[in-house]
């Protein structure tokens, strides 16, 4: 479980997709979520000033006394600050809501900061609305792989958007320390982005890591969550992914989350389930889901999704 791995991930270039590279790209897309549920997206729709303004109001943001960030901001269950665990005594956590509508990034704005703070609303709801243009890219990519695109719009409806923002202390030392345990994300799709402080690693179907380390400003990890595993009949693979860090650097992330909506059914379509296919996970509703990962005895299972709703 412990093995690395020289392997890299696939990298694939969203900078000019058009109707030359589109089906390239595509099948690129697909071939990658089969057999690693992630991949490497570089993306360049984003401003660098943007970029460097996210990082800036993650800092301010985490610089906040604990009894700020312990608000009861977010409004989606089990979102809210995580930290202060010993089990994993380098990691913090914020959940931002709804964080493609301003309105609503600026009403949890004003619970951090009463006075307001109109740069962190803007910057954060900004970097949002791009970041989901390449969610939604992806996402329509994998269900026009999967024969299923009459489905895209109802899909897309269906869903909304959670941004997190973590901050990892630095451990003061070059020995590898654990930054946040192995885990499968629950969302449909992570898209992840990171300072220059390594320390992501995804494991391969056979247990090998694969270290993370971005290979331009523009470089985005795209990761396949158990609900998105679920609706797709087990076609689409759901890695496991932790983080180990080292050095004297504090690592910063964020992860824009794609979830389904309040009292959505996460169900494979029918057209996704044969004999070569058999369905592979009961209907669920995500937020019941939810409640057991976050449970005493979800927090301890590691194979959550085949747990709750494995037929």
């Amino acid at each position: 479980m412990d093995s690395e791995t020289s392997q890299k991930l696939q990298a694939i270039d969203f900078t000019n997709i058009n109707l030359a590279n589109r089906e390239l790209v595509k099948s690129q897309v697909y071939e990658a979520l089969v057999e690693y549920g992630c991949f490497e997206a570089t993306f360049d729709k984003i401003p660098l000033e943007l970029r460097k303004a996210m990082f800036g109001a993650i800092q301010e943001l985490f610089d906040l006394p604990l009894e700020i960030k312990t608000l009861d901001a977010c409004k989606m269950k089990h979102q809210g600050y995580v930290g202060q665990s010993p089990e994993i005594p380098l990691f913090e956590s914020l959940g931002i809501d709804y964080a493609n509508t301003f309105e609503r990034v600026e009403t949890i704005t004003n619970t951090w900061w009463p006075q307001g703070n109109p740069s962190f609303s803007k910057t954060i709801n900004s970097f949002t609305v791009k970041l989901a243009e390449l969610d939604e890219m992806i996402r329509k990519m994998v269900l026009e792989s999967l024969g299923v695109e009459k489905y895209i719009e109802e899909h897309m409806n269906s869903t909304d958007y959670l941004l997190r923002v973590m901050k990892y202390k630095s451990p003061q030392t070059n020995d590898k320390k654990l930054g946040l345990v192995t885990h499968t994300d629950q969302a449909l799709v992570t898209i992840l982005y990171q300072n220059q402080v390594g320390g992501l690693e995804v494991m391969t179907k056979d247990e090998k890591w694969i270290s993370y380390q971005p290979s331009s400003p523009h470089s985005f990890l795209v990761i396949v969550g158990d609900s998105f595993k679920a609706w797709s009949n087990g076609r689409l693979h759901s890695p496991f992914h932790r983080v180990m860090i080292s050095g004297n650097e504090t690592r910063y992330s964020l992860g824009l989350f794609t979830l389904p909506k309040k009292g959505c059914i996460v169900n494979a379509p029918d057209e996704l389930v044969d004999e070569e296919h058999p369905l592979l996970f009961k209907p669920y509703d995500f937020v019941e889901f939810l409640n057991y990962r976050y449970s005493e005895k979800g927090l301890r299972d590691p194979f959550s999704l085949r747990t709750y709703c494995g037929v």
